[in-house]
């Protein structure tokens, strides 16, 4: 049995060892927090949204960020401070426009075809996350905004996903508790919510049912592969160690870029801080004046999500600050303030902030599939759709290591002798 040593215990790092130890790979999954799901899957929007699957490498992104690049509680928010990641990732990021309708695409079909594993996992685990199948409305305060999503419609279409175009009474019958005024509004009722953390937490207990080995509190301090066997240095409370597997799944979020560098490979991932509140709904009150249905405000680039009875989340904007794990109040205040506007009978008096940093690539697009090195692989970079992705890249992700494992079980068929492996069980 292959040993399979993943790195990172997230959303991607969990669905990437159940999918792993379901296809009968043992594996270890090595996650420097304490309980898996702590960092950028810990309180995202909640969306698991096909119809947010538009890639922003659009021209109006360039002109949006530099339009706001000093208005401190923006949307898009890019620090002006040059560094040479962020240049070579914005470098990048221009030279895939051409590529926005083309991805678009892609991402609308990995993200319908996600949500078969996604459902049917929970529902073979016993998984309870909240999950809300009420359809996501986007709202738009303008024509030029609704024209836009009438366009981004017909990529969506073109990815397999319909959705459809509603009134503004059409929205309220939708959403009862909305307030304000609206030109109009796209409804995507296949789509749903969940809590992402509970999710993951989740999985984690069905993948320990399934043999995977957990090594929490310790962290990656040097990662080596050679196409047969991978190296890991590894340093915890107790000391450091070196333990050798098979082969490595690099599923490490923003930290993905440092550890891909040690194996050979440029992943050029940056962090791009995105921010969420959890409102509480402790009284009755509020529960009723808190929409049931999820949104996502393009305007703003808000999306909500309802948790049980009793939470109301709210997340977005987009912030590229490098490294930095800061909760600003300023980017914090408009997503109250705007609680306040649209729902104005919810209180927002126990308001919890929170902010992660989504691992984002240039393109848009996940990594998945091998390194330079045979025995190395990625499944990493899913930006915000991370939640929305994770299930069909756990499951490409498996295809691409027994389709390794087999050219390497036929390559030692041919020559018996072969090259020493080295690799170490633990």
């Amino acid at each position: 049995m292959k040993h399979i040593a993943i790195i990172g215990g997230g959303i991607t790092g969990v669905t990437s060892a159940y999918t792993l130890a379901q296809a009968g790979y043992q594996v270890t999954l090595i996650e420097k927090n304490r309980y898996a799901g702590m960092e950028t899957s810990y309180a995202n929007g909640g969306q698991l949204s096909a119809s947010n699957a538009e890639v922003w490498t659009h021209p109006s992104t360039i002109v949006k960020g530099l339009k706001w690049m000093f208005t401190k509680d923006a949307p898009l928010l890019m620090n002006p401070m040059p560094t040479w990641h962020k240049l070579s990732w914005m470098a990048e990021f221009m030279a895939a426009i051409p590529k926005y309708r083309d991805n678009t695409e892609a991402t609308t079909r990995l993200a319908i075809a996600a949500r078969e594993h996604l459902f049917g996992w929970a529902e073979k685990e016993g998984i309870d996350f909240d999950h809300k199948r009420k359809g996501i409305l986007h709202i738009y305060r303008n024509k030029a905004g609704f024209d836009h999503a009438g366009t981004v419609s017909t990529m969506l279409a073109a990815g397999g996903l319909p959705r459809r175009a509603v009134t503004p009474d059409e929205m309220r019958a939708i959403e009862p508790t909305l307030q304000g005024q609206y030109y109009g509004g796209y409804y995507t009722e296949s789509d749903s919510t969940g809590d992402i953390h509970k999710y993951t937490h989740g999985l984690s207990q069905a993948c320990a049912r399934l043999g995977v080995k957990f090594l929490y509190g310790h962290q990656v301090l040097k990662a080596s592969a050679d196409g047969h066997s991978a190296q890991l240095a590894l340093q915890h409370e107790d000391g450091t160690e070196t333990q050798v597997f098979d082969g490595v799944v690099v599923c490490a979020g923003v930290h993905g870029r440092g550890i891909a560098a040690q194996l050979g490979d440029r992943l050029n991932i940056y962090p791009v801080k995105g921010y969420s509140i959890t409102v509480h709904l402790n009284d009755e009150t509020s529960q009723q004046a808190a929409p049931q249905v999820s949104l996502l405000d393009d305007e703003t680039k808000l999306v909500t999500s309802r948790l049980g009875q009793d939470r109301f989340r709210v997340a977005g904007t987009a912030e590229f600050n490098g490294f930095n794990h800061d909760i600003r109040a300023d980017r914090i205040r408009p997503l109250v303030n705007w609680v306040n506007q649209c729902f104005p009978g919810v209180s927002t008096r126990r308001a919890e902030p929170w902010a992660g940093l989504r691992p984002m690539l240039p393109n848009m697009l996940p990594r998945v599939g091998r390194g330079k090195r045979a025995n190395v692989f990625y499944n990493t970079g899913h930006g915000h759709l991370g939640w929305t992705l994770s299930a069909i890249t756990a499951h490409q992700l498996v295809g691409h290591v027994h389709q390794h494992f087999a050219t390497q079980a036929t390559s030692s068929t041919l020559h018996p002798l072969g090259a020493p492996h080295g690799s170490i069980r633990i």
